[in-house]
C-alpha cells in the first residue's frame, strides 16, 4: 500500500531515541530545535520511560512510550505525520519506522530504505549530528551546545556534595575502583561526597566508599531512579566519572564535571565547551585517530593511563573556582 501524503504542517510527529541516559541527553539540542522548527506539533518520544520524562517535564516533548532498542513499534504510534530518525544512521531503525506509515520520514540517507537526507559522518560529534539532521532538514538553528534542561525535580538525597560515579555499562569504560577510591578521599577534604550508581553497582560503590574511609549512607548507588539522580547532580558541587550517562546529566544542568574519557574521545561524546567541564583524555598521546571498543570488557588502555594525580588535580581546580549551578526547577514531592 502507498504511504499517505505527508501533512504540510505536521500536528502529530513521532521521534524515536529509543537508547540510554547519556545517548537521550545528547539529543537533547536537536529536541530543542525540532521544537522550534514545528512549534505547533504534538512531539512523541519514542524512547526510556524514566529518561523520557526528564524531557517531558522540561517542555521539550509531549507525551513518551516507552521503547527500547528496536522491536517492533506499538500500534498507538502508527499513522503519524511525520516520523524522525534520532536513533541511528539506519538501515534497521528507518525500516522500524517505515513500518509505523508516516506520512514522511526524517533521517539520514540510506540507499536500503530509500531515505532521503544527509549523509551521515562517523567523525561527528553526536550532538552536533542530530542538530544537523534538524538544522538541514527544516532550515532551522541548531546549537549542538545548547544542553541545558530545566524539568521539576525531587528534593535531592545530598546537597553541595561531589558526586563519585565509578560504573559503566562497560568494563572497558570503568576507571579501577581503587584509584576512585583515592580520588574520593582526597576530594572529601573539601565537603561531602556521595558514591552512586546503579543497583548492580552497589557493591562497586561500597568499595570504593570504603577504599575512601567514607561513611555507609555516603553510598547512594541501587537508591536512585533517574529523576532522584538528576536532583542529586543538579544541586552537587561537582560530578566526577567516567564517559556515562551521568557525565551527561552535569551538562544539563550546568553542574561543574571532571569526565574521564576512554575509549571513546571527547571529540564525539564530550561535553559542551567552557571552562565548567573538565575532560581527561589520553588518546591524542597513541595516535589522533584512536578508537578503542566502547563495549570492550577490559579497561581501556588509554582511560588506564589517567592517573589519580591528574583527576585530584582537575577536581580541586573545579571546586577552588567554587561554580555552583544555578537553581534548577521546582522541588517537588
Amino acid at each position: 500500500m502507498t504511504p499517505p501524503p505527508a501533512a504540510p504542517h505536521p500536528t502529530r510527529v513521532v521521534v524515536l531515541r529509543a537508547l540510554g541516559l547519556g545517548d537521550l541527553l545528547a539529543a537533547v539540542p536537536a529536541l530543542r530545535a525540532l521544537r522550534g522548527a514545528l512549534p505547533d506539533a504534538s512531539v512523541t518520544l519514542l524512547g526510556p520511560r524514566d529518561v523520557g520524562r526528564l524531557l517531558l517535564d522540561a517542555g521539550l516533548v509531549d507525551a513518551v512510550v516507552a521503547h527500547q532498542g528496536l522491536d517492533p513499534l506499538p500500534e498507538a504510534v502508527h499513522g503519524a505525520d511525520l516520523a524522525v530518525n534520532l536513533h541511528g544512521k539506519g538501515p534497521q531503525s528507518h525500516r522500524l519506522l517505515r513500518a509505523t506509515r508516516p506520512g514522511r520520514l526524517v533521517g539520514f540517507a540510506d540507499v536500503t530504505t530509500g531515505t532521503v537526507g544527509p549523509v551521515w559522518d562517523d567523525t561527528e560529534h553526536e550532538r552536533a549530528r542530530w542538530c544537523r539532521l534538524v538544522r538541514e532538514t527544516f532550515g532551522v538553528s541548531a546549537d549542538p551546545d545548547d544542553a541545558r534542561i530545566s524539568p521539576e525535580l525531587p528534593e535531592p538525597l545530598a546537597r553541595a556534595a561531589v558526586v563519585v560515579h565509578p560504573g559503566a555499562a562497560a568494563g572497558s569504560r570503568r576507571w579501577p575502583a581503587e584509584r576512585w577510591a583515592e580520588v574520593a578521599a582526597r576530594v572529601a577534604a573539601h565537603g561531602d561526597v556521595v558514591v552512586t550508581g546503579s543497583p548492580a553497582e552497589r557493591t562497586l560503590a561500597r568499595e570504593v566508599a570504603a577504599g575512601a574511609s567514607l561513611p555507609p549512607e555516603s553510598v547512594l548507588a541501587g537508591t536512585t531512579d533517574v529523576r532522584d539522580l538528576a536532583a542529586l547532580v543538579a544541586s552537587a558541587r561537582l560530578v566526577l566519572s567516567s564517559d556515562t550517562g551521568v557525565a551527561h546529566l552535569a551538562p544539563a544542568f550546568g553542574t561543574p564535571s571532571v569526565t574521564l574519557f576512554g575509549p571513546t574521545s571527547p571529540t564525539t561524546w564530550g561535553p559542551p565547551p567552557g571552562r565548567t567541564h573538565r575532560v581527561l583524555w589520553r588518546g591524542d598521546t597513541v595516535g589522533a585517530s584512536y578508537q578503542g571498543d566502547p563495549h570492550g570488557v577490559l579497561i581501556d588502555p588509554v582511560l588506564g593511563s589517567i592517573e589519580v594525580a591528574e583527576v585530584v588535580a582537575a577536581a580541586e581546580a573545579a571546586l577552588a573556582q567554587g561554580m555552583r549551578p544555578p537553581s534548577v526547577g521546582t522541588p517537588q514531592a
